[in-house]
């Protein structure tokens, strides 16, 4: 204790972090061995003198390794452990789990065991600083010292790198005896210089993850405590408060009790403990429980944490989540519903969403009105719609009449509410009653009630403070009030559940006890109203009748008991015959009660409740506190399956389900056995049963003016006429307002309209371009000569016209300008290869032509034969694909309606249409595509098998019409490659991880993990960014290892194509823009914005200023925005500019930390990113306001794509990628690849284009 104190006051003295001294001794001198230099080394294993505890179990040996941890196992390789989350598959101990290398002579790391008096009196110094109450007997007979000193982070060093100088000191002390054991984690001042370390398999993909601090269980041969642990910190700020902050006073120092089979204590959290509590506070200090670092059994709970005051008798709530973001962990074994904002967490080896629980499929609905407006539904209910009902802790399942939530492992509760097996718990409520006692007539109101329920021994503590005298002294025998508490939380016997477990925190407990002798009776109502912030269950309860008088100096005996339940889908029922003993001094008088009481709550029918299950209470007892005005209930329970011979008193059919209510009539229980069937709003009686009321037909409804009423079971719904959208009230309708559009009624600054086009972008200002044929800002616009560039055929003349320009073949010449044949005598002149080399310069040497010829200036494609002439049919116009050449040559056929009637169009158009105007598009056998649009404009349609547009299915632009091929598609296809599996139609997800592409199916929302596949294999190729091009149905990637930008076709057979292969350094984000047929890249090595053609054509920087670490962007083609994130981690921030680079300015710079994904939703017009720095995935409109966080608990996101309701983003922790309900915020699904690597890019693939992409 001398050497703390002298530490203590050092600290005192300069104000600061624990000084260097502060360490335990360590080193050569004190006998340590030194763990060989490495990346990758573990001790041998250390045979320990005696034997410790840990984590409830025996260990008599030890291993250290070179990235931060300590366990009683050896060690996996890296890879399996060192990028990934809590918990390990492994017993640790990570004082600071991360990528370590100590190779080169950068650093030491020592180990020992100790069992000098010296070294253990300053260990339970330090022990005793964070347990002053209940380590003060606390003797250890032996320690375990682990010193990493001035260790660096792996680097990956070349020619051009030097080691980094930022080194890292820490160490642990283990101190034990046979009765317990405690760790205690030291960071001196200065000791941790960095605070993560990068993925190996990042190559130049700049990422860090933040270290681990803290304990995981590991496997074991209990499969309950299996994937436990206790979180003390992984986000850097987190990381940054262990040397500023502590949990035993001493900045620094960290003191942990670890020889408990259930849970991790830390140091300051006293008070907490299996005792009765002095007092229950009804208002803790806000300030304490708010920067106290406080812990759940088996939880994950962060710094900050700051010295806590050992004197305060405020208890610390077990599961408390600080109010600061950077505080929020992960954890299978207890993750507390926490605020508002904290809508869902994972486990740590979580039951998916969809996986194994339900076979229901959610397909996507193509039917969606928005101006329908619905007062209530009756239909099934699925968990695809309602999941975020379930608890954050809980799975939920299909059934074929509805759903259920199930709570998952190592929690308990109805599903809908989850709590922490074993926890402590609070709960909160008020009191009212209106009572007679003895003649005395007694109101109370709203007096305040607190429960403490010490879930781990079936223990429930209840005060109820301000009822007045003598109503208080009278309800001392009234046991069942705190009884229910005991009943909710008991410790539960194998096979059998708790209150709770079926309940959950939702129900109305009715009860009634009639005294004797005197026949007095009292009702209690008890409502839980669900679970507050912390877990707090919240309760209202109502006392009413009359009950008999207490004098005075007496108290209360109650005898131990055993009570039965009897349990139905929706209720729960019990009764019984209690006795008690009223004592004055040495005068005793044995009364009674009978009680009867009702559980009524909203379950699951399809859960396997048992008949009956009966309630032993070992311990009871109540008191009244004159002085505080308290009166006190206590009960020690445990539940467990009935007795045979038990009675089985009669059960009101409506709680049996005996009843003979037909649905959807409710069952309303009366006196005795007597009940009644009653009907929901919008039904009427039938008999047993109800029918619909139609709402539409007897004038019932509440559809205002302008509205059709439809009537549907149980309601009806208003539907708005066309023209017409909802009001403000929900009810009328009212005419829909004109937007104002500055391009349709004349109010813009755009050049002419032969000139340039004006582009709504939707926000009430236009956006102008030029029209093709033409150059400028778009405000001023300028003709283009085209024929400068010499686009006809040598031998024909060219002829510059506004926007465009004519080729005609000279006299004696034949043809269309852009091939002209010389007419001898009437018949063209076939060309000699020498004549035709000078013209077209594609020409194989010797003597042979590639089967390919293009025009290099005016784009037109086709193919020849082997003399280099023309293949009638084949030649494509600029823009479109290349026709496919080089096979057997094609028999002639006759031109098709649709080629025809294109031909005449661009004859009419001179060969060069305007990005405004119509061409037919014809698939390679002549046929019209089943999809049609006008040019770029976006205005698309459907069309028959002659060309003729169907009817109603004309879009707007930015969203395009599912068509349905008109002819049969050849049943004849190429081979696809060995290492490409072309994937269905549908909506799918694609992923880039490492050297492949991944495929995943959506069903609806829901992810098809079952056919999930490998899209593409690209060997030496490591794939970071990745977008689609709806319209030519190809796919784009960034390859960083490669330094390359490439494409390929989902057609099967397709051949990956580079279309960029310089002046790349480390490309990251993609973005395709499908109306304008570009792209767009960003290059953190170079800190670059680019853009080019979707052909790799006209590449230009769009920003190199003012970029540090740009990697997320995305693009709204439709409104023409361009959006991109910079990680700069002094800066970070989300920029946005015009697609050309134009209106360049900062979104998002404030409360944003590592922004790796980006994605603008083109369904809910909103830019979406997450943030691997805050956690946090948020949303903001497209200027910047309306920002909101839908979720606040992210792992490691790195990109990030949206679809219908839900994000899909990858992470890096889990190895896999991730579904977020947009509405909700709650995780809901997740697909792990069996493959185990990073995932990088993440991009959605529609059937159809929509308005935006990513």
């Amino acid at each position: 204790m001398r050497a703390v104190a002298a530490v203590l006051a050092a600290v005192l003295a300069v104000g600061a972090a624990l000084p260097r001294p502060g360490l335990l001794p360590h080193g050569p001198a004190r006998g340590d061995a030194r763990l060989r230099p490495g990346d990758d080394e573990s001790s041998p294993a250390v045979p320990l003198r005696r034997a410790l505890r840990l984590y409830g179990r025996t260990a008599r040996r030890l291993y250290v390794g070179t990235n931060g941890v300590i366990s009683t196992q050896d060690f996996p390789r890296e890879t399996q452990y060192v990028d990934d989350d809590f918990p390990t598959d492994f017993p640790v101990i990570a004082p600071f789990l991360a990528d370590l290398d100590t190779s080169g002579d950068r650093g030491n790391i020592y180990y020992r065991q100790d069992d000098s008096l010296d070294l253990l009196d300053q260990a339970v110094g330090y022990i005793q600083a964070g347990f002053p109450r209940t380590a003060g007997s606390f003797v250890p007979t032996n320690a375990f010292v682990a010193t990493w000193e001035n260790v660096g982070a792996y680097q990956e060093l070349s020619q051009d790198t030097e080691p980094s100088t930022k080194l890292n000191t820490f160490q642990t002390v283990i101190a034990y005896s046979d009765e317990d054991t405690y760790t205690i984690f030291l960071y001196p001042d200065g000791g941790l210089q960095f605070l993560g370390t990068r993925p190996k398999e990042s190559y130049n993909v700049q990422l860090e993850l933040p270290a681990r601090v803290g304990f995981s269980w590991g496997d074991g041969d209990d499969p309950k405590r299996d994937g436990l642990f206790h979180s003390l910190a992984s986000s850097e700020q987190a990381l940054r408060n262990l040397e500023r902050e502590s949990n035993t006073g001493i900045p620094g120092v960290w003191v942990f009790r670890v020889g408990s089979v259930d849970h991790v204590e830390p140091g300051g959290s006293e008070g907490l403990g299996p005792g009765v509590p002095h007092s229950l506070p009804v208002h803790p200090d806000p300030d304490y429980t708010r920067t106290l670092y406080s812990h759940a059994d088996h939880a994950s709970t962060e710094l900050p944490a700051q010295h806590p005051s050992h004197g305060s008798r405020t208890p610390v709530l077990l599961g408390f989540v600080p109010e600061r973001r950077d505080a929020q962990e992960r954890s299978r074994r207890l993750y507390p519903d926490g605020d508002g904002d904290t809508r869902q967490s994972y486990s740590a080896n979580p039951s998916s969403y969809s996986s194994g629980h339900h076979g229901v499929g959610v397909e996507e609905d193509v039917h969606f009105n928005p101006d329908v407006f619905t007062y209530s539904a009756s239909s099934r209910e699925t968990c695809a719609q309602h999941h975020g009902r379930c608890s954050p802790h809980a799975f939920c399942t299909d059934y074929a009449t509805g759903f259920c939530c199930h709570c998952r492992a190592t929690f308990y509760g109805n599903g809908r509410q989850c709590l922490p097996e074993g926890a402590v718990h609070r709960l909160n409520g008020k009191v009212s009653g209106s009572l007679t006692v003895g003649r005395a007539s007694v109101r109370f109101q709203d007096v305040d009630l607190h429960a403490y329920i010490v879930g781990s021994d079936g223990r429930a503590y209840t005060a109820i403070s301000g009822v007045p005298q003598p109503a208080a002294r009278a309800l001392l025998p009234l046991l069942p009030v705190g009884g229910l508490f005991a009943w909710l939380f008991a410790l539960e016997e194998p096979g059998s559940e708790n209150g709770f477990s079926v309940t959950g925190a939702e129900f109305t407990q009715s009860l009634e006890v009639t005294f004797y002798p005197g026949g007095e009776t009292v009702q209690v109502t008890q409502t839980a109203e669900g679970l507050g912030p912390d877990n707090y269950l919240s309760l209202k309860t109502h006392i009413q009748g009359e009950v008999p008088f207490l004098p005075e100096n007496v108290t209360v005996h109650v005898t131990p008991y055993k009570e039965l339940y009897y349990y139905s889908s929706s209720a729960v029922t019990s009764s019984g015959q209690r006795e008690y003993v009223v004592a004055a001094g040495t005068a005793n008088q044995t009364l009674s009660y009978r009680l009867r009481q009702n559980i009524t709550f909203s379950g699951c029918s399809h859960s396997r409740l048992p008949a009956r299950q009966q309630l032993s209470v070992a311990r009871a007892f109540a008191l009244y506190d004159g002085q505080e005005h308290v009166l006190r209930y206590a009960l020690a329970a445990r539940v467990g399956s009935a007795q045979d011979g038990a009675g089985n008193p009669a059960v009101n059919p409506c709680h049996d389900g005996t009843h003979g209510c037909e649905a959807p009539a409710h069952c309303q229980p009366g006196a005795g056995m007597e009940y009644t069937c009653e009907c929901p709003a919008g039904y009427r009686r039938d008999g047993r049963g109800c029918r619909d009321v139609d709402e539409c037909a007897e004038g019932l409804s509440r559809c205002g003016p302008f509205t059709v009423c439809l009537n549907v079971p149980g309601s009806h719904r208003c539907e708005c006429r066309g023209g017409y959208r909802p009001a403000g009230d929900g009810q009328a309708c009212v005419p829909l307002a004109p937007a104002s559009d500055p391009c349709e009624d004349g109010r813009h600054p755009c050049a002419p309209g032969g000139r340039a086009r004006c582009l709504s972008r939707g926000d009430g200002r236009p956006s102008c371009e030029c029209l093709p044929g033409y150059t400028g800002d778009g405000i001023h616009c300028s003709d283009v000569d085209e024929c400068a560039e010499n686009p006809c055929h040598p031998a024909a003349t060219c002829y510059n016209t506004p926007g465009s320009f004519t080729c005609r073949c000279q006299p004696g010449y034949e043809g269309d300008g852009f091939r002209c044949t010389y007419a001898a005598g009437g018949n063209p002149q076939r060309l000699t290869p020498c004549q035709h080399e000078q013209m077209y310069p594609r020409e194989v040497p010797p003597g042979r032509y590639r089967p390919l010829q293009c025009h290099g200036s005016t784009g037109h494609c086709w193919c020849v034969d082997a003399a280099g002439q023309e293949i009638a049919g084949t030649r494509t116009a600029p823009g479109t694909t290349p026709p496919r050449c080089g096979g057997p040559e094609p028999t002639e056929r006759p031109p098709s309606m649709c080629e025809r009637w294109r031909q005449s169009l661009l004859e009419h158009y001179g060969g060069s249409p305007r990005g405004d105007q119509y061409v037919p598009q014809c698939d390679p056998q002549g046929h019209f595509t089943p999809l049609q649009c006008h040019g770029d404009s976006g205005y698309c349609w459907c069309v028959d098998e002659s060309g003729r547009e169907i009817q109603g299915t004309r879009s707007e632009p930015g969203t395009a019409p599912p068509c349905l091929p008109s002819v049969a598609p050849p049943t004849v296809r190429p081979s696809p490659r060995p290492d490409v599996s072309p994937p269905t139609t549908g909506t799918f997800l694609l992923y880039a991880q490492g050297q492949q592409i991944g495929y995943l199916p959506l069903n609806g929302t829901r992810l098809q993990k079952e056919a999930a596949k490998t899209l593409l294999s690209l060997h030496g190729s490591i794939v970071v960014g990745i977008d689609y091009d709806c319209r030519e149905k190809m796919i784009y990637w960034t390859d960083v290892a490669g330094r390359t930008i490439s494409r390929v076709s989902l057609e099967p057979g397709a051949e990956p194509e580079t279309i960029i292969n310089s002046g790349l350094i480390s490309p990251e984000g993609l973005a395709v823009d499908h109306l304008r047929r570009a792209m767009f890249w960003t290059d953190s090595g170079l800190d670059r914005i680019e853009r080019a053609r979707l052909d790799g054509s006209e590449r230009r920087v769009l920003f190199d200023t003012e970029l540090v670490n740009p990697r997320a962007i995305a693009v709204d083609p439709v409104r023409g925005n361009l959006y991109w994130t910079d990680w700069n981690r002094e800066a970070p921030k989300i920029e946005t500019s015009t697609v050309n680079g134009a209106n360049r300015r900062v979104l998002v710079h404030t409360d944003i930390g590592l922004p790796n994904g980006l994605t603008f939703d083109p369904f809910s017009k909103l830019l979406c990113w997450a943030d691997a720095g805050t956690k946090h995935l948020e949303c903001t409109f497209p200027d910047g306001t309306g920002r909101r966080v839908i979720q606040n608990n992210l792992n490691y996101p790195f990109s990030i794509i949206s679809y219908a309701n839900h994000f899909y983003h990858t992470d890096w922790r889990r190895d896999g990628v991730i579904a977020v309900n947009k509405d909700t915020g709650s995780f809901t699904d997740e697909y792990l690849p069996e493959q185990r690597s990073h995932l990088y890019g993440i991009t959605a693939v529609y059937p159809y284009c929509p308005g935006a992409r990513k």
